[in-house]
């Protein structure tokens, strides 16, 4: 029996890479679509649920994962092909790639940072190797090489010193107990202000949403769980982040397996999910609790399911106050378990069926265990 197709093991750059682009990017671009196929692929989700997360056929995601396991990050973005013969030399271009990543005072000029119109004039005055060529043309050669013009950021990396154990670990256990692996991790903060979004609106008049100067209702946050193994999300909305608010949660988990089988629950390293609490509770019921490394969300897989909840809950939204978006938080998933296929049906069905996710995205669904509908 073939394995089944999976991203491989993210590195600390990748991962928060693909969060950027998940958390900030516009849902509907093909980017943001990619970035959440990889991400879930890495984290242990299977082809066919990440197929109903980006509403695709689950061939096209097992393409973009084996492009992803060749090519990296590059498969984020479509080879286009075609256009005019190059009029400047891959020497030519290199210098280009190497000048417009050197700070201009090295350079000997008076500037910090290079506009397109100063880097051309600059290449176009070398002294030993004179480039002449236009802004449109310089931009398509520095976005084909990844260069953008972007704000600088500061940057971290991981130093748990069981970074490697603890991401084999998730990996064991998304692929070998699937149907027994949950994951968990807060969503927040959520305020109750003005969301900026997207929505259909006729040319030049965008949906307008108003602005606002108070914010009275302080924060909430959403504590989410998810199952692998039949690709359910549920939540409650609390106050904080407390360990008795993530213990209410686990419990959750834990019924949502009730024949008392061992069970993995995926969350980050914060402090309340791992009180002693917790941890005695966890150990007289058989919830083995599988902590991610430090700065390393991205591997947990419930950070991919969050994405479209952004998009689709808070985005273009002006709530007004947490009761409301509390109870559209569960409509939404009340809406997402109900349209999301059953993988045990799946499994089941021959892929050139009738009312196989081949032929029909809309087939019927089947009985998804019911999400807690609870605010508090």
């Amino acid at each position: 029996m073939t394995e089944p197709v999976r991203a491989r093991r993210l590195t600390e750059d990748e991962g928060r890479r693909l969060q950027q682009i998940v958390r900030r990017g516009k849902h509907e671009s093909i980017r943001v679509r990619r970035a959440m196929i990889i991400m879930a692929s890495a984290s242990g989700t299977p082809a066919p649920a990440i197929a109903r997360l980006v509403a695709a056929d689950p061939d096209t995601v097992r393409e973009v994962i084996h492009a992803f396991n060749e090519r990296g990050l590059a498969c984020l973005d479509p080879n286009w092909a075609g256009g005019r013969p190059r009029l400047i030399s891959d020497e030519d271009i290199a210098f280009i790639i190497e000048t417009a990543q050197t700070r201009p005072t090295k350079l000997g000029r008076p500037f910090t940072c290079w506009s397109v119109r100063k880097l051309a004039s600059h290449l176009a005055d070398h002294a030993e190797r004179k480039i002449r060529i236009g802004r449109e043309r310089l931009r398509q050669v520095l976005h084909a090489h990844q260069i953008t013009f972007q704000r600088t950021r500061t940057w971290k990396t991981s130093t748990d010193p069981d970074f490697d154990a603890k991401l084999d670990r998730i990996e064991e256990v998304t692929t070998r107990f699937a149907d027994r692996c949950f994951a968990f991790d807060q969503f927040g903060p959520l305020s109750i202000r003005p969301c900026h979004g997207t929505a259909w609106a006729p040319a030049g008049r965008p949906d307008r949403l108003p602005a606002t100067y108070r914010r009275t209702h302080g924060v909430r946050y959403f504590h989410g769980c998810y199952s692998l193994g039949d690709d359910t999300l549920w939540g409650i909305t609390r106050r904080g982040k407390s360990g008795a608010n993530t213990l209410a949660a686990m419990k959750s988990i834990r019924a949502a397996r009730p024949d008392g089988a061992p069970i993995y629950v995926i969350c980050d390293n914060l402090s309340a999910n791992k009180t002693p609490q917790i941890r005695a509770w966890a150990a007289r019921n058989k919830v083995a609790l599988c902590l991610t490394p430090t700065y390393t969300s991205w591997a947990n897989p419930i950070e991919a399911q969050f994405g479209p909840l952004r998009t689709f809950v808070m985005g273009n939204s002006n709530h007004p106050n947490h009761t409301v978006l509390a109870r559209e938080i569960q409509a939404y998933l009340r809406w997402r378990n109900a349209n999301a296929r059953h993988p045990d049906v799946l499994a089941a069905q021959p892929a050139n069926a009738p009312g196989s996710v081949a032929n029909d995205n809309n087939a019927g669904d089947a009985p998804m265990p019911k999400p807690h509908d609870q605010t508090r």
